[in-house]
């Protein structure tokens, strides 16, 4: 039986996590490898170190702002970028593509700033304009991933101290009931389907805390998401801290998840 390994990094400047990702790369070996707030425009996304490591990229992005890509073993078919419906198109914020027959869509949802903020409402429309996204082009019954920084904190055992954060714009009560809206179009939390019930499991450590990673100070905003048939492929679904702990990381950490395939 062979396996399918997917895994996602807010890498927070790609060209300021090379010395992470590409060896993170080389010893996992996964098959598609996602990335978000890459914070470089196309012209400058360091491809060459990514042939050297035997991997395709496919990304979009912008200078020092957001910034999607996906690296993988092969080049992918049916990508898409962006939202395409009209609105603010957003094609450094959304990247999909069909690798070895499952569709992977990387996105880097807006922060939203504050709650009283523009930048929120464009937060929770956005939400609504992917699940559009999703039920456009594709179907809960195919073999779909939707992973990236989600930036949402789901439940109170994904955050550090829920009751001090409560109210901030990724974990707030408007923002669970839009993406437990999106996620009734049929997608599974991955990693609470392999660790229902456990705290203290994070892939996002403020810079601002001093130590924090060390002190287990987090919050759990990058998701793995799949559909039923994809999700009951799935393996494991792990958050790899040693990227965290390493010299001049990244404020995020890498999650990853392996199926079977067929």
């Amino acid at each position: 039986m062979g396996t399918f390994r997917v895994a996602t990094y807010n890498v927070n400047s790609i060209r300021s996590r090379l010395h992470i990702v590409i060896p993170w790369l080389q010893e996992q070996r996964p098959d598609v490898f996602c990335m978000q707030e890459t914070k470089v425009g196309d012209e400058q996304f360091p491809q060459a170190d990514f042939r050297a490591a035997g991997y395709h990229v496919t990304f979009r992005g912008a200078k020092q702002y957001n910034g999607v890509a996906i690296a993988s073993k092969a080049p992918p078919t049916a990508v898409r970028y962006g939202l395409a419906d009209g609105g603010p198109p957003d094609e450094d914020r959304l990247i999909a593509g069909v690798f070895d027959g499952i569709t992977v869509v990387n996105t880097y949802v807006p922060q939203g700033r504050e709650k009283d903020s523009d930048q929120f409402t464009y937060k929770l429309a956005w939400y609504r304009r992917l699940k559009r996204f999703f039920a456009a082009h594709y179907s809960p019954d195919q073999p779909l991933l939707w992973c990236g920084d989600l930036n949402v904190a789901p439940e109170a055992i994904d955050v550090h101290d829920p009751k001090r954060l409560l109210g901030h714009v990724c974990f707030t009560p408007e923002v669970w009931e839009a993406f437990a809206d999106l996620r009734a179009w049929g997608l599974e939390d991955l990693f609470r389907r392999h660790h229902p019930a456990e705290p203290d499991r994070y892939t996002f450590f403020d810079y601002r805390v001093p130590q924090a990673a060390k002190r287990g100070l987090g919050w759990r905003i990058d998701h793995i998401l799949a559909t039923p048939s994809l999700a009951a492929r799935s393996l494991r679904c792990e958050i790899d801290m040693h990227p965290r702990l390493a010299e001049k990381p990244s404020d995020h950490t890498i999650l990853v998840t392996d199926f079977t395939t067929p």
